[in-house]
């Protein structure tokens, strides 16, 4: 495997395992480690030489974005299933997605 498409390789799990980071965990200030841990460790990986070491680097990021995007989409089949899961949630969202389509926005629900 050449240089370059190992280049390309790596930099579509990068790709991938930010959005995936981003999409579950979230891009929010206290949450920000997560990914400036993929930002360091991609950075520190690529001056390896090691072809080995750098493609079981590669998987490993792979692996752990389809992991993270799996476990959501089970929680999410979860809920749509209705299986001993909390709902309302999920609900709100649903309700409030509909309503802003139409150009409206739900009342805050006062909870003492």
């Amino acid at each position: 495997m050449g240089s370059s498409s190992q280049a390309l390789r790596a930099s579509m799990v990068y790709r991938h395992l930010l959005k995936a980071v981003q999409k579950h965990i979230g891009k929010e200030d206290h949450k920000t480690h997560f990914i400036d841990f993929i930002k360091s460790e991609f950075k520190n990986n690529a001056q390896q030489s090691d072809p080995i070491f750098i493609h079981q680097k590669i998987r490993l990021a792979r692996d752990y974005a389809l992991y993270m995007n799996s476990v959501h989409q089970h929680k999410d089949l979860l809920f749509s299933y209705n299986i001993a899961v909390d709902r309302s949630d999920e609900m709100k969202k649903v309700l409030g997605k509909s309503a802003a389509s139409v150009g409206l926005q739900l009342p805050d629900v006062y909870q003492p």
